[in-house]
């Protein structure tokens, strides 16, 4: 076996031919939802920051999977599947969960193929547990040849001895996946990898036209699950497929397995750096006005000279003017030659967008004396960053090929003053907002159910009486959906703190979703304060504390957090359970000079465990986010119960993203296996890392590119 697996990797890598005469293989993806053949996976990768979303369906199975290419030779994938009749008993389904990871070792060169090292299920049920080491290579542009070596459920048919007993003797043996049940799952099953025994596969695929493509290959997968439940006939190791690629990147695909079972394949493939609506995002940057005929407008005006106190016209004037472009004015005054300006960004997804807006407007307004602009972002009343610039700038540098990151180099960008003065002629508070509309809630890939929602009604209202004081809640009314139709009880040995989730939908009617009064300041530079208390959320009442320090030009910050929490009703009205927690975390973020950012927690949780939440997002210049978590706290597996340890992915889609239009909302969604009660975190709205990083330094400068649109 370990000679045939050299041979085959090494017959693979002589295979060469111009590399320059390759066109860019039209990608293909496997029942799995993964590059690959049929259902053999591939040493290729996808484009660097591709989604792809697949569902096939074929006899009693439906495999549903999301996968990231994460890094440019990294790609991870979250599966749901649905087994029909796959568990004991009549009629008992299993909605199976489970993630892959693969790594591209080498990438494809005229002297050698792709190489790449492979992990199915390693946190799942291990229903499909299985490694791999694979070599993909063109032999014409047109065709590719793949060739690897499989261990686990890619070991079943020609299995033979593990070549890597030839370097430790462990590797000859491998424990049943399944064998601890359920309360194994989700556990790294580190001691299975690359152990037992391992079989061949192999395959081509044959691009016959930039959009058809069709695949043959020889699998070491024998469905022996299914196949000893009655579910599958396997009477083939051969599989084959075709699949048609669409201008707007989805895929149709069919294929034929095991001899026996027709397969059905949907695919849908994005960059989500472009957005899924063409549109430059709203209107043009206004024009800026010759500076005469600003200084006429501007005398009539002012009614006075330019030393003489500002008038309310003029508040009145710029005020308008910057409303209809998406800003709030929180305050204005001037002093000799210097206009100093603070506004709330309520449109805009780049803070730095909203910074050229004000300048522009600013210069369009102003009395032409005014020459120095200093712009202040708040939110929320907090101010965040301050941002100083010339007017002779904006004309120097208007149409300028370069014009924004000219702009830039002549900008100054520096922490925003400790206080925001209240400004009476502005009027900026006190303020009171309110939305009434639908909403709807979305709950994907639980254990018992693929999709659960819940639709109704939703008032959301704030009111801030002052700078930092903001007192805001929500009611809603559940009209339709099913997130109150669990039947799955807790079993949990831990604080029931999230596990009774379904109990809070179904016991209740009109909630009180939260109620909250909250305080923001700045004690000092770069230094931000929070204190909220109230119902802070749908579960949780109680005070929490924050303070956040955050230096404007750093890509790195640190928090800590305190927290008294007790339970609520599961009615979410006003009354509370006997449970209550003191809670807290010190956390780190940290902002890669790439897409990356990297959050680490560590403190105490809502159900009394001690431990460290990691989350690592990929997060593109337009806002759209994919990012994956985990959380390992003193609570042992065992305590945890199904799942054993809190994790799971995210992505965050900005609405502007959808619409075209700007937009500062976003969906966000969280993707749990399962949902338990170890490494359970209060969720505070107003948390103040989220709230004031877009208008920091790194990121308004890497926004720049906006600062002129």
């Amino acid at each position: 076996m370990r000679v045939h697996a050299i041979l085959l990797i090494g017959c693979l890598s002589t295979l060469s031919g111009p590399l320059g005469a390759i066109r860019a293989p039209a990608q293909t993806l496997s029942t799995y939802g993964t590059p690959g053949l049929v259902d053999m996976p591939t040493a290729e990768v996808l484009p660097d920051g591709t989604l792809a979303l697949t569902t096939s369906n074929f006899e009693n199975t439906s495999r549903n999977t999301l996968t990231f290419q994460m890094l440019p030779n990294v790609y991870g994938s979250f599966r749901y599947s649905f087994l029909r009749d796959f568990d004991s008993g009549v009629g008992l389904s299993r909605y199976d969960r489970s993630f892959d990871v693969h790594f591209q070792l080498r990438r494809e060169t005229a002297a050698g193929p792709a190489i790449a090292l492979g992990l199915r299920d390693f946190g799942g049920t291990g229903v499909y547990a299985s490694e791999y080491l694979v070599a993909t290579k063109h032999v014409t542009p047109d065709v590719t040849v793949t060739g690897g070596i499989g261990w686990g459920r890619l070991a079943g048919r020609g299995g033979q001895r593990n070549p890597l007993t030839a370097l430790n003797g462990r590797f000859d043996t491998r424990e049943d996946s399944n064998a601890g049940g359920i309360s194994t799952t989700g556990q790294l099953d580190f001691g299975n990898w690359f152990r037992g025994d391992a079989a061949l596969f192999g395959g081509l695929r044959w691009d016959v036209t930039p959009q058809w493509s069709v695949m043959a290959e020889y699998s070491s997968d024998t469905y022996s699950a299914e196949a000893q439940r009655g579910l599958s006939d396997v009477r083939s190791p051969f599989n084959v497929g075709a699949s048609y690629r669409f201008d707007n990147g989805v895929t149709l695909g069919g294929s034929y397995l095991n001899g026996s079972a027709l397969a059905v394949q949907l695919s849908y493939a994005f960059d989500p750096r472009r957005a899924a609506t063409p549109g430059g995002q709203g209107a043009a940057a206004p024009a800026l006005k010759p500076a005469e005929q600003v200084a006429v407008a501007s005398w009539n005006l002012a009614q006075g000279r330019p030393d003489e106190p500002q008038p309310p016209r003029l508040n009145d004037v710029l005020k308008s003017q910057l409303e209809a472009e998406g800003l709030r004015l929180i305050s204005f005054e001037r002093e000799g030659s210097s206009a100093r300006i603070t506004v709330e960004n309520l449109r805009y997804g780049a803070a730095a967008q909203a910074v050229g807006r004000t300048t522009r407007v600013m210069a369009n307004t102003l009395p032409p004396h005014l020459q120095h602009f200093e712009v202040t972002l708040a939110e929320n009343g907090l101010p965040t960053t301050r941002i100083k610039s010339q007017r002779s700038d904006l004309y120097e540098l208007e149409g300028d090929l370069d014009e924004a990151w000219r702009s830039l180099a002549r900008t100054e960008i520096e922490d925003a003053p400790d206080r925001i003065a209240v400004d009476e002629d502005v009027a900026a508070f006190p303020s009171f907002t309110y939305r009434f509309g639908p909403y709807t809630q979305l709950s994907f890939f639980d254990p018992d159910e693929p999709l659960r929602y819940e639709i109704g009604a939703e008032l959301k209202a704030s009111y801030q009486p002052a700078p930092g004081w903001t007192f805001a809640g929500q009611l809603r009314q559940p009209v339709v959906g099913n997130l109150d139709a669990s039947a799955r009880p807790s079993n949990s040995v831990l604080p029931r703190v999230r596990s009774d989730w379904a109990r809070y939908a179904s016991e209740s009617d009109l909630r009180l979703s939260h109620l909250t009064a909250d305080y923001s300041w700045r004690p000092g530079q770069d230094l931000f304060a929070r204190v909220t208390a109230g119902y802070l959320e749908q579960m949780f009442g109680g005070i929490s504390a924050e303070l956040l320090w955050f230096p404007v030009g750093s890509s790195l910050a640190f928090g800590a957090e305190l927290n008294y929490a007790r339970q609520r009703d599961f009615d979410v009205q006003f009354g509370f359970q006997d449970y209550d927690v003191m809670t807290g975390h010190a956390s780190v973020y940290y902002k890669t000079r790439g897409d990356y950012h990297v959050q680490v927690d560590m403190g105490r949780y809502l159900a009394g465990d001690w431990g460290t939440t990691v989350t690592v997002d990929r997060e593109f210049n337009n806002g759209f986010k994919v990012g994956a978590f985990a959380t390992l706290t003193d609570a042992s597996y065992e305590e945890f119960g199904e799942g054993s340890f809190d994790k799971g992915i995210r992505v965050e889609v900005p609405v502007a993203w959808l619409t075209g239009k700007p937009s500062r909302r976003s969906i966000t969604q969280v993707i749990r296996p399962v949902l338990r009660d170890g490494g359970a975190r209060l969720n505070v709205q107003t948390r103040l890392y989220d709230k004031v990083r877009d208008s920091r330094g790194r990121a308004l400068a890497a926004q720049w590119g906006r600062y002129s649109r």
